[in-house]
């Protein structure tokens, strides 16, 4: 069949679709030639030489080729894996800029780019072709009716985040359609949406949907899958098999459809990234696109052996975000993903990698001042996960200006101080006043800090309470896996148990957990699942676990009703109270007029906290009050903001305690809102005088707010 091949457009990279033909154009700087391959129904291949080549772009047009079509890029150069080359024309490259993928990896010698029987494998050239076991790009029509949606800019200090799976946080749902579970789609169902209302969160915060793939070895023998999907293969396609359609290329329009729907509920989207390695792994890992494509460009070699791969990730490769096309790659989907699927932010998996230059870490990384100038990213939210695993990789508190962070520091501090390790009470004030030691000196607010309590790595709200050591045997490790180190407790007895005392501590734990989460300056971020107690069973790294294990079970809700609904409540009252949710630091400055500061530390016994009382690390109690009419930021019309005030009673000592009101405002009238020992808000009007005293059960929090 004869096909026509014009010479095209330099721009834009990728597969470009014009209504009669498409334009097609690939980055490789070393390639001596590149080969464009057209798949029809059959899967017979059609080979076009692209023989325009501009400024390192390889570019053609083909005309009648439109959405549904499959391609992909074969590229010719030299095989010198000790120089750091490693192309191989017997495989087919998945483009780096294809927005829509077709079909998953079969596990083959052939996706290989050496060979295995050679007695160093990764030096010796593979002829094996690959085309018949590999994905195939897909051409797509980017049309779709978005009517009046736009990004929601939500204020970060009016944000509250829920992480989530876009697979696991449906295939169990009993009110989705059972062949929408598990799909953009069926998150975006009216059941799902309106769930994510009732709770009250603002945003969702969805683990990987680029393209990926499972990589090839111990996870496939095991029977296992890369769940999470921090393996990314491609950076602008969403992932094919979260898709309830089964249309060539309409993963595209069910994401932008998912995205409508939720921001029409008020909900925005904020994509989990991973910019920081690829798929392919180290030296010894397949041949999919970039390593094809141009190795020695795309990915960090060793600067003395560049047959070896820098690895600043755990996962066998890092990205070479110094050369300016990877930059350009990184910068075009990011723009790709807000102005044409309209997401609303990023959170950078370990984004520490990103800053890496040469070798060290810097805060002024080319990648961050790129950033920092382009205007389409100007206003979306930006979350790094702020450590990497390379030397000096850990840099909480160290990005610029605009940048949010997984707070680390908070969840480690807020875990210890309910577990009741040893730990000095000021590290816990720092985290629950916004971590102002770690962000306020380089000009960032408290909602710099993300803070969280559980995220998808890690247990479970409901595992942190009933476990002292991972579980994670499923994984097929012996248990090696995951982190050794939680900041947990089980309460008495490790995992499961029917003993009503545990059960009660640790349902008490786990509002205590919240209500120090939702009430703490910055921003929380909420797991899925813990508003109603999901589980995994002890597992702490649930990467490889597609099954029930990870998958949300919503027969909870009704099981842990009372759970559902504090957590509702709490996020309620954040909501309402603009004193929880402060736009500037805390300032301890007397208030004009009331002779109070705008935050107040007392002991139990009401006195003022000393000095040396901040460094004691058996400290285990704590007064916290916040002044309503101590905000000192205006309101969007610029008034003045005005709340109610609020006293906080914590006890993560293990007997019960006694509060005395602080004689600065015993003059006050006080309603108790929570006690952590009942399962609900107080709904009975509990009301305290300014000489009573107020008791608190061990390990729990007691919230009052001033009625006058």
């Amino acid at each position: 069949m004869y096909v026509a091949l014009w010479p095209g457009n330099v721009y834009p990279l990728g597969a470009s679709w014009d209504g009669k033909g498409t334009n097609f154009a690939l980055f490789s700087e070393n390639a001596t030639g590149v080969e464009l391959c057209l798949f029809d129904d059959d899967n017979e291949e059609i080979r076009l030489p692209l023989k325009e080549k501009t400024n390192f772009v390889w570019h053609g047009y083909v005309p009648g080729v439109g959405p549904g079509d499959r391609y992909g890029f074969r590229v010719h150069g030299s095989w010198a894996p000790e120089v750091g080359h490693r192309f191989n024309p017997n495989k087919l490259l998945i483009d780096p800029y294809a927005k829509a993928i077709d079909g998953d990896i079969i596990h083959e010698p052939a996706i290989f780019g050496y060979s295995w029987d050679a007695p160093e494998p990764d030096l010796a050239f593979s002829d094996l072709d690959n085309a018949h076991i590999m994905p195939k790009c897909v051409v797509v029509d980017q049309s779709f009716d978005w009517g009046d949606d736009k990004l929601l800019y939500t204020p970060w200090h009016k944000t509250v985040i829920y992480e989530t799976h876009v697979k696991g946080l449906t295939k169990l749902h009993p009110k989705v359609p059972e062949q929408l579970r598990g799909t953009y789609a069926g998150l975006a169902h009216p059941a799902v949406i309106s769930h994510l209302q009732k709770l009250g969160v603002t945003a969702v915060e969805l683990m990987p949907v680029h393209h990926f793939l499972t990589h090839p070895g111990h996870l496939i023998d095991k029977g296992l899958r890369n769940y999470w999907g921090y393996d990314s293969v491609n950076y602008l396609a969403p992932h094919a098999a979260y898709s309830a359609s089964g249309s060539l290329g309409q993963q595209v329009t069910e994401f932008k459809q998912m995205v409508k729907d939720l921001h029409s509920a008020g909900i925005e989207v904020i994509l989990d990234v991973v910019y920081n390695h690829t798929a392919e792994g180290n030296h010894l890992g397949p041949t999919l696109s970039l390593r094809g494509i141009d190795n020695s460009v795309y990915y960090r070699l060793v600067k003395d052996d560049p047959r070896y791969y820098m690895d600043f990730t755990g996962c066998g490769n890092s990205l070479n975000v110094s050369h300016a096309q990877v930059l350009k790659l990184i910068m075009d989907s990011l723009r790709y993903w807000v102005t044409e699927m309209h997401v609303d932010g990023f959170r950078f998996d370990l984004a520490s990698a990103l800053a890496r230059e040469l070798y060290e870490v810097d805060s002024l990384a080319a990648f961050f001042d790129i950033i920092h100038q382009d205007p389409v990213l100007a206003d979306v939210k930006l979350i790094a996960e702020p450590w990497d695993l390379g030397p000096g990789g850990y840099q909480v508190g160290n990005f610029p200006l605009r940048w949010t962070e997984w707070n680390g520091r908070y969840r480690d501090t807020v875990r210890d101080f309910w577990r009741s390790a040893d730990h000095n009470l000021g590290s816990f004030a720092y985290c629950f006043t916004g971590s102002p030691d770690l962000y306020q000196a380089n000009g960032r607010s408290p909602n710099a800090s993300i803070n969280f309590i559980t995220a998808h790595d890690g247990f479970t709200l409901n595992d942190l309470v009933s476990y002292n050591e991972k579980h994670n045997e499923a994984n097929g490790e012996d248990n090696r896996d995951g982190n050794n180190h939680n900041n947990s407790w089980n309460c008495g007895v490790e995992g499961e148990t029917d003993d009503p005392e545990v059960l009660r501590l640790r349902e008490r734990q786990r509002r205590n957990f919240l209500t120090t989460l939702m009430l703490s300056q910055g921003v929380p971020m909420l797991l899925g699942g813990d508003e109603f107690g999901s589980t995994q069973k002890g597992n702490n790294n649930a990467y490889c676990q597609d099954n029930e294990i990870s998958w949300q079970d919503w027969e909870l809700e009704k099981s842990n009703k009372d759970l559902l609904d504090f957590t509702r409540e709490l996020i309620y009252l954040r909501h309402q109270h603009p004193v929880f949710r402060r736009r500037k630091w805390f300032q301890g400055r007397p208030i004009h007029g009331v002779g109070i500061s705008d935050i107040g530390w007392f002991n139990a016994d009401g006195s003022e906290m000393s000095e040396r009382q901040w460094l004691v690390s058996y400290a285990k109690v704590l007064e916290i009050f916040l002044n309503g009419e101590g905000i000192a930021t205006p309101g969007p019309q610029g008034e003045r903001i005005i709340d109610e005030s609020f006293l906080l009673f914590f006890n993560a000592h293990y007997e019960p305690i006694e509060f005395a009101l602080p004689s600065t405002l015993k003059n006050r009238a006080w309603q108790i809102v929570i006690d952590t020992n009942e399962p609900r808000f107080i709904q009975d009007k509990k009301f305290v005088s300014g000489y009573q005293t107020i008791p608190a059960v061990g390990r729990s929090l007691i919230v009052l707010r001033s009625i006058g």
